[in-house]
């Protein structure tokens, strides 16, 4: 009788068992048909046809100009990043990646479906016409900038050095409106300059050092080992890295600036794709920290993006830096760009940053630890004020009204690491003995 009762329970179990599997896969099958390939290309087929059967003008229309005006439609939809390139478009990237362009020197970003300057580079065409980070373009050789979305929009701003183009502006903190005619230029930037917007480097008697990285391109690296040298020669106690505007550039620029101020192995970034091939890992593997331990501060900004985000990530994630200033922009992705057989190809985002302690960049961006705000009319005079050969291009009332402006962030900056050198009297001496609590007790 029980064991009547036994295996009357195992069928019963054994039916549900199969029911509800039965079920999942069902549901699984009907998800999967709903997301197949291959409708979605019937689809697609039955109306490239109707076009060129019914469309008014389908005749002058060929399939591979349909396909393509499709694949730019759909990859546009993914992210302001990715992009498909048509054959005579990939090779103008290849011939720019190979040498020197023509250009005004200005990064752009889309935001809310606007292109917007992130950051002019110092000493090129758009910083001396006075554009700003935050000016909206409206117009470039009078097309709507707008419509071109990101990818064209800098096709439009580049060409050959010495050519004309004409851009129209719109300043969101004035709303003013301001067309202007720039020649392009071969662009060759400082990447690493003193407070001045020079190259000495010079240290105050407050002993704190000051290096501001305005992109990360080749040299970026090497220039800021130099300046490091000249300002611990100096006896530099304490140290400011400011990546205000900083639109980025080169990621292995990014790891060997963290590389400075990090033990060797030290991890420093990762990236994370769907393919596993775009995981990775990247450490520091440098000679170790070369300021051993110094004090240290970032400045940031909503200007600040990309490798600038991935060093201020990762010296907060590892306490080796206080972060100060403004929330980033957010910019944390990987573009890869992926040859198609006919000469066309994809750019594609393929993959995120992550920081050490594996926070995610892109679209959320690195909120300082010292949060210290400025008005955008503000901000917008400091970074005047930081172009300092570019300021004989405004009138003299406006020169007077940037050389009285007060960079609330970097005088915050000053103040900590002046108490912190104050608190721990860090005196030329005391910095040997750091780390040595038994040799100072015996004094």
């Amino acid at each position: 009788m029980k064991r009547r009762i036994i295996y009357g329970l195992l069928a019963i179990l054994l039916t549900a068992n199969v029911v509800v599997g039965a079920r999942v896969y069902f549901r699984s099958a009907q998800a999967a048909e709903k997301d197949s390939a291959y409708p979605s290309l019937e689809l697609f087929s039955y109306v490239m046809e109707k076009v060129r059967k019914d469309y008014v003008d389908g005749k002058k229309v060929t399939y591979q100009e349909l396909v393509y005006g499709a694949l730019k439609g759909m990859i546009n939809t993914l992210d302001p990043h990715s992009e498909f390139m048509e054959p005579a478009k990939y090779d103008e990237l290849q011939k720019d990646t190979q040498g020197a362009f023509g250009g005004l020197g200005i990064m752009i970003e889309m935001r809310d479906n606007n292109v917007v300057v992130v950051a002019p580079m110092d000493g090129t065409p758009g910083f001396k016409a006075g554009i700003l980070p935050g000016d909206r373009i409206m117009k470039i050789d009078g097309k709507s900038a707008d419509k071109m979305g990101l990818q064209e929009a800098v096709q439009h701003l580049r060409g050959e050095p010495n050519t004309e183009v004409a851009v129209t502006i719109l300043r969101p903190s004035t709303g003013q409106t301001k067309e202007m005619k720039l020649t392009r230029a071969i662009i060759k930037v400082d990447m690493v300059t003193d407070i001045n917007n020079k190259k000495d480097f010079p240290l105050g008697e407050d002993k704190v050092g000051y290096v501001r990285l305005t992109q990360f391109g080749e040299k970026t690296s090497e220039d800021l080992e130099k300046a490091l040298k000249k300002l611990k020669a100096q006896g530099m106690q304490g140290f400011i890295l400011d990546l205000r505007w900083n639109p980025g550039g080169l990621l292995d620029q990014a790891v060997e600036v963290c590389e400075k101020f990090l033990p060797r192995g030290q991890l420093v970034v990762s990236t994370e794709g769907q393919n596993s091939s775009q995981n990775s890992v990247r450490r520091a593997n440098g000679r170790g920290d070369e300021l051993n331990g110094m004090p240290m501060v970032i400045l940031v900004n909503l200007n600040s993006a990309s490798a600038s985000e991935i060093v201020a990530g990762c010296l907060q994630d590892l306490h080796r830096a206080q972060i100060m200033g403004e929330k980033t922009f957010g910019k944390g992705s990987v573009q890869s760009i992926l040859p198609l057989q006919d000469g066309s190809a994809l750019r594609l985002t393929t993959a995120k940053y992550y920081t050490p302690s594996h926070k995610v960049i892109h679209g959320e961006g690195i909120t300082p630890d010292c949060p210290v705000p400025m008005a955008i009319e503000d901000e917008a005079m400091v970074y005047l004020l930081k172009r300092r050969p570019g300021l004989e291009t405004l009138d003299e009332k406006d020169r007077q009204q940037i050389k009285s402006v007060h960079d609330v962030q970097l005088e915050r900056a000053q103040d900590l690491l002046k108490g912190i050198l104050i608190y721990t009297h860090r005196t030329p001496e005391n910095q040997k003995l750091a780390g040595k609590p038994d040799k100072v007790a015996k004094k």
